[in-house]
């Protein structure tokens, strides 16, 4: 009925108007720029293609494979490796598509724990265990917020898995490739790296590279530190023209078959801009975290790692089993207009009642949120948090804030108002 239709329009239209009035700090989230969404609107929205440009399975697409063959060579060019295939709609379809290409129900290989910020894509629970295949996990060092290098490479020799998977949720810092490539090559594991959350950081040479570090394929989501749109990517340097085509069919027709050409448009007007703004965009990211982290650390809150700089990507993490734990303390940040999620940390056994909560830079830092910010940003959620003041009240110093920043940057037609609903006539 037109009143149903109504009323969701009336949602849509009341969630926009209160991330306007927010801070967002989740960390699997971003904006796009407006010549960005302008493509999810566009006749490529309402369009079918299967298949690689120039050989598909529908007419229709002339336009259409010229705009892919283009996002192909951007992305090509902006991370450096001859492989990419971006017919993926997803970061966890992107690591169906490796996981079907690389193993065989029954095999093993080598993930990092849940607990310890892997993706649930990689959990028993999750695409792993639906396609049958065994999971061994890395030692962790709870200190260093990373893998145990020494422990990583006893258990690798001894179990000697036939992929070796990197890639977290709660991705703080680089995941030792380098120090690990030698025993990769001693017992011949193919590498994969998850680089979902840091593929913008990459993208503008701020986190590590890699695919020129050890890892054979990258698999990834393209809206977290990369700005664009819900989609995915796969990337791959160093690989054999088998594994070539077993990465291509397991694509399609293995997980997708129309690979949202809307998406895929803006994911390549993405790329062109990340490949003009990416480096500056990603140093302010690590900058306004690091900086976040530091100014939560003073107010006295049990930000991880503060001996290490809290962070080296655009996320911190905090413990604040003693406020409440992250669950609760999530929905009273929420309640104030701060939206950030709860996270488990090294040790936490639940994820519904765990003790941490995981905030990301990229949002604010797209929205031109600088040092300065992340000091105000901390007080807000440390009156929230600790202080445990009305988030009612502190609702309305967080509209205040935000009412400076309602303009996406690091784009083309940077400065263009970031919320803005489409009025259909």
């Amino acid at each position: 009925m037109k009143q149903d239709a109504d009323w969701i329009r009336d949602q849509v239209k009341a969630h926009t108007k209160w991330f306007e009035e927010s801070i967002p700090t989740i960390a699997s989230e971003n904006l796009m720029s407006p010549l960005a969404k302008e493509m999810m609107i566009s006749d490529f929205h309402d369009r079918y293609a299967e298949g690689m440009p120039g050989k598909r399975y529908y007419q229709g697409n002339i336009y259409v494979d010229k705009v892919e063959n283009r996002c192909n060579e951007l992305a090509q060019r902006v991370f450096n490796v001859p492989f990419v295939d971006v017919r993926l709609t997803s970061g966890t379809v992107a690591n169906m598509a490796v996981l079907f290409a690389l193993t065989e129900p029954g095999d093993t290989i080598a993930t990092t724990a849940l607990a310890n910020g892997a993706h649930i894509s990689t959990a028993q629970f999750g695409a792993v265990g639906l396609r049958g295949v065994k999971t061994i996990n890395y030692p962790w060092d709870e200190e260093r917020m990373t893998i145990d290098v020494d422990g990583a490479r006893r258990m690798l020799l001894k179990e000697r898995p036939k992929v070796a998977q990197f890639g977290l949720s709660l991705f703080l810092f680089p995941v030792p490739l380098k120090e690990l490539e030698p025993t990769f090559h001693e017992i011949g594991c193919t590498v994969w790296y998850d680089a979902a959350h840091v593929l913008g950081l990459i993208a503008g040479g701020q986190f590590q590279d890699p695919l020129h570090e050890g890892a054979n394929i990258v698999s990834g989501s393209t809206h977290k530190t990369f700005p664009g749109p819900n989609h995915g990517i796969l990337l791959g340097n160093k690989m054999t023209e088998d594994l070539e085509k077993r990465l291509r069919r397991s694509v399609f027709p293995g997980v997708t078959s129309s690979h949202h050409l809307h998406a895929m448009a803006a994911l390549a007007v993405t790329l062109a801009e990340m490949e003009e703004f990416g480096k500056d965009y990603a140093k302010q990211i690590v900058k306004n975290s690091q900086h976040l982290g530091q100014a939560m650390h003073e107010l006295g809150m049990d930000v991880l790692c503060p001996n290490l700089g809290f962070t080296k990507s655009h996320t911190i993490a905090v413990n604040v089993s003693k406020h409440g734990g992250g669950d609760q303390v999530a929905k009273d940040l929420e309640a104030a207009n701060i939206i950030t999620n709860k996270n488990m940390l090294p040790g936490d056994e639940s994820s519904i009642r765990p003790s941490g909560i995981r905030i990301g830079t990229q949002e604010m830092t797209r929205l031109g949120m600088k040092e300065s910010e992340m000091k105000h940003v901390a007080s807000l959620i440390h009156r929230v948090a600790v202080k445990k003041e009305s988030p009612a009240k502190v609702r309305e110093d967080v509209k205040e804030l935000k009412k400076r920043f309602d303009k996406v940057q690091y784009c083309y037609h940077a400065g263009t108002p970031a919320y803005q609903f489409h009025e259909l006539v």
